[in-house]
């Protein structure tokens, strides 16, 4: 597995493949038990890989629990990342989510002890709570950054206009910088190609990519079964043939995957890891196995290469719209180049 700076913004080093643990644990009545959890734990450590992404909420606390006991005797070799937001339990009262201060240091000092740890070496936002001034969040990440308790700070699930105001904010006022932002992006799920990955790039932000298998569609296995754990018990983040496009995108990463001699996950993966390797940025897909097997069959994908061709098909019948202002940049770009397009004049004629 290679390694590679987690953005422009720090100087820290993480794999390219992160460990997402929301499967630690049965809390949410799917997930994998301990010795299951640790078996996916090990085996992601003998691949290489040094960044284990968690949450506070994640199986009702349980992935954070387990994570203490792995990480003990790994500790200072790993990247460890949790996130605050959203309730622990179900019966937390109110106080207990959301982006404010209140809940950040209650959520910041309940994730060390769960660790058993004292430090958090990056800490998310987990999702906009569309309340919180932002002012809030960055003072809060900045105190808890000079008090030792988190050495990075970063926002997942937050809409680009914020957090690239957040990039200035913490720049003009002097706190702890944001490093990085989550959210999901896949073959099955690239609407972040109008607006955040875009700004990630220009601002220098790395990326972490949760569901790089679109919720498990992208395997294939829906076409064959619907009885899956996530599928029927969770019932949401899992993306399913509802379009022409959709279909198109499967039938196309099957042909793939049957030209090389691959599963339809090492393609999407192998698909997101040459996204990366484009990008000015750091883009760092999350796998969230639930067994051992399925860890093993995604780490397949580290021996996968894609020709131009089977690239440039997977690109097309996985776009998506534009939208305004973004396609008419696209369509005008050729004007401010120097070789304007006759066709499409930029101003209409009368």
């Amino acid at each position: 597995m290679h390694y590679k700076v987690f953005g422009r913004r720090s100087g820290l080093r993480v794999s390219e493949l992160a460990l997402g643990t929301g499967n630690f644990g049965t809390g949410w009545g799917h997930g994998a038990e301990r010795d299951e959890a640790k078996r996916i734990f090990d085996g992601y450590l003998e691949a290489g890989g040094n960044f284990i992404d968690t949450a506070n909420g994640y199986q009702v606390g349980q992935s954070e629990s387990m994570l203490s006991e792995f990480i003990t005797a790994e500790r200072d070799n790993l990247i460890l990342a949790t996130k605050y937001t959203l309730s622990t339990r179900p019966d937390d009262g109110i106080s207990k989510s959301g982006n404010n201060r209140k809940n950040l240091i209650r959520a910041v000092e309940e994730s060390l002890k769960r660790l058993k740890t004292d430090h958090i070496d990056l800490f998310w936002a987990h999702i906009s709570d569309s309340v919180t001034p932002m002012e809030e969040i960055l003072r809060g990440f900045d105190d808890l950054v000079r008090a030792g308790k988190i050495h990075y700070a970063g926002l997942s699930n937050f809409p680009a206009w914020r957090i690239a105001r957040a990039d200035l904010l913490a720049e003009v006022r002097g706190f702890a910088p944001i490093v990085g932002i989550q959210m999901e992006y896949s073959l099955a799920e690239r609407s972040a190609d109008r607006e955040l990955l875009p700004m990630a790039e220009a601002l220098g932000l790395a990326a972490t990519l949760w569901s790089p298998l679109g919720g498990g569609f992208l395997t294939g296995k829906y076409r064959t079964s619907q009885d899956d754990t996530r599928a029927s018990k969770l019932g949401i983040l899992v993306h399913t043939e509802r379009s022409a496009q959709e279909t198109a995108l499967l039938d196309t990463l099957l042909a793939v995957a049957a030209e090389i001699d691959a599963t339809p996950t090492h393609v999407a993966i192998a698909w997101l890891r040459e996204k990366a390797r484009r990008s000015t940025t750091s883009l760092i897909p999350i796998l969230g196995p639930r067994t051992r097997e399925q860890l093993d069959a995604t780490l397949g994908a580290l021996q996968v290469q894609l020709s131009a061709d089977q690239l440039s098909r997977l690109d097309a019948v996985s776009a998506v719209a534009l939208g305004i202002p973004h396609q008419m940049i696209v369509d005008y770009a050729p004007r401010f180049t120097g070789t304007p397009n006759l066709d499409r004049p930029f101003l209409p004629t009368v």
